[in-house]
């Protein structure tokens, strides 16, 4: 019997890629999209992740989690009074003395991969996809990304469901230019996806993640589609 896999869909490259993989690997009548609100100050990624869901033909599903990062003071967050930071990772864990950067929700990530667990459940999937990759991890500036974190979630979901579900985090030890490398065989729209932690009418070009996405594109020789369509 074919197996389901429910991936969780930021409408980001590394979730965009993970999703092309698993339309091909499963068929889109056999994958779900689930894309999370957690309080963001911005629905552009939520809109992306629609526009994603949509080009691949793929059930999509929303939760809103965002009473429970209520009380944090994470910069990503739309309560928040502190401003996105600039520049890359590195440089902000210097100037937090190498701790976690302001931009990390407060485990943010178990709780997805927790809620993932059970609507995958109960939708019938087998697997659960997660798109954390090396450059998330790296220096700890996210530490619900890491290697580690991802055995350590395995085998809780593994064990949480009695070995009916189970955690694949295929671009945990690749770079984000692996993945585009990855989504441009593909065939990936990346015009159609967004990354910048700011949400404006175009990505800002200052806030880490769009430093490492433009990084990402500038390895492999090519032009972000999402500039070049004048997202």
């Amino acid at each position: 019997m074919q197996e389901k896999a429910l991936i969780l869909c930021s409408g980001g490259v590394d979730s965009t890629t993970l999703l092309a993989g698993a339309v091909a690997r499963f068929g889109a009548e056999n994958v779900y999209a689930l894309s999370i609100s957690y309080g963001q100050k911005h629905i552009r990624e939520i809109e992306a992740a629609r526009a994603v869901a949509a080009h691949y033909g793929v059930e999509q599903r929303f939760l809103d989690l965002g009473a429970i990062f209520a009380d944090s003071a994470c910069s990503l967050l739309a309560h928040s009074d502190e401003a996105v930071p600039t520049g890359a990772y590195g440089e902000q864990q210097e100037a937090a003395a190498g701790g976690i950067v302001s931009t990390y929700v407060p485990f943010r990530n178990g709780l997805f991969l927790s809620s993932a667990a059970s609507m995958a459940l109960s939708l019938g999937c087998s697997v659960v996809l997660y798109g954390a990759h090396h450059d998330d991890w790296a220096g700890a500036a996210y530490p619900d990304c890491s290697p580690a974190f991802v055995e350590a979630m395995a085998a809780a979901i593994a064990e949480g469901t009695g070995g009916e579900l189970r955690l694949e985090a295929p671009f945990v030890t690749w770079s984000k230019a692996d993945i585009v490398a990855e989504g441009l065989t593909l065939g990936v729209p990346y015009e159609l996806t967004w990354s910048c932690y700011e949400g404006g009418a175009a990505p800002c070009g200052a806030c880490a993640t769009c430093l490492d996405r433009a990084a990402a594109f500038a390895a492999n020789h090519v032009e972000d589609p999402a500039l070049a369509s004048g997202e």
